[in-house]
């Protein structure tokens, strides 16, 4: 299996790693990656791969069904071999605006206490989806209060509980349609905040800046309709 380094330091952008495999379909397969494999809503990273002779440009990453990380070349794009050393390195600016984009939407649930019928990271836009029969805050509202969290310069961290622990806790779960992957008897919490009382607590895979400061500025576009119950609330982020 593939050690997720992203995992452990999303601010890695370049290591050395060792192709393992080719997947039928022209994936490459390390035993350790820097590249984020698409879920939860945001993208699977984008980069490049060097080696003796040889350069590709990976195109995204993304999860097998059997739980292997595949990174996905370029078309037409020369595949390394197996065994050999390459130099992996992301696409660090699209990488750390998903990060700002992913932590940003954890504080827009919090602002917006409901629950989350979806929602998508974006390099540009991003957006979360409530079930929201009635609007329960106004734009001007979510927006003096984001920036609130924003400022506060929390710290983020992640955390590991039982899959027990987490039944014992529904409410740690935002998400309705979306579940924590289970099977491997832990989930990943993501806090922000620290102390007994942090300003957010919940399962989550994906990748975060160290603090809610780095997000710096957020724009809260309109809070449009989206079904019966359904509102959607998009946001977007200075450069």
């Amino acid at each position: 299996m593939t050690e997720p380094l992203f995992r452990t330091d999303p601010y890695l952008k370049t290591v050395e790693a060792v192709v393992t495999g080719v997947t039928p379909e022209g994936g490459i397969v390390l035993d350790r990656s820097i590249f984020y494999p698409k879920g939860g809503g945001q993208p699977g990273d984008s980069g490049a791969l060097r080696w003796s002779g040889g350069r590709t440009e990976i195109a995204g990453a993304v999860k097998a069904p059997d739980g292997t990380l595949v990174l996905v070349p370029a078309e037409e794009a020369p595949l390394p071999p197996v065994g050999a050393t390459v130099e992996t390195r992301i696409d660090w600016d699209r990488r750390y605006r998903f990060m700002r984009m992913h932590t940003a939407l954890h504080l827009l649930s919090v602002v917006v206490p409901l629950p989350v019928t979806g929602g998508q990271i974006g390099a540009e836009k991003s957006r979360l989806d409530f079930d929201m029969p009635e609007v329960i805050h106004d734009r001007e509202f979510i927006q003096a209060r984001l920036g609130q969290l924003v400022s506060a310069d929390s710290p983020v961290t992640d955390e590991w509980i039982t899959e027990a622990e987490l039944d014992a806790n529904p409410a740690l779960v935002k998400t309705l349609t979306v579940k924590p992957p289970r099977g491997a008897g832990h989930i990943r919490l993501v806090r922000i905040g620290s102390g007994a009382d942090p300003v957010d607590l919940q399962p989550c895979g994906g990748t975060h800046v160290r603090s809610t400061g780095e997000i710096r500025s957020v724009h809260v576009g309109k809070i449009e309709n989206k079904g019966k119950s359904n509102r959607r609330i998009s946001i977007t982020l200075e450069a």
